[in-house]
């Protein structure tokens, strides 16, 4: 299960948060597939790899990952490349058969 957790008013004393921010429209992911302009409002994920798990895990795409600091001037915002190495790839194909002849 992927950990995360909800902002508080107690969150906004930390010093940085990681949230995922549609590109679209610059709202940031609230909860259950609610997005909030407001980013004190957004989901707040305990890592970056953890928010790029929930990403894959919930197919949540066009969305980039902002650590988001009191100071917004320290804003980083990194974009979420998809990896076209693993789009449309089905099953590993099984490995060949071997036929034996017992005689």
């Amino acid at each position: 299960m992927t950990k995360f957790k909800k902002a508080s008013s107690r969150d906004s004393q930390m010093p940085m948060r990681i949230l995922l921010q549609q590109i679209e429209t610059g709202f940031y992911y609230q909860d259950s597939g609610a997005w909030t302009p407001n980013p004190v409002e957004a989901m707040d994920f305990v890592s970056s790899s953890k928010a790029i798990d929930y990403c894959v895990t919930n197919k949540i795409a066009g969305v980039q990952l902002v650590l988001k600091f009191e100071d917004h001037l320290y804003d980083i915002v990194l974009p979420m490349v998809v990896d076209q190495r693993h789009q449309n790839v089905g099953p590993r194909p099984s490995a060949p058969e071997i036929a034996c002849d017992v005689a």
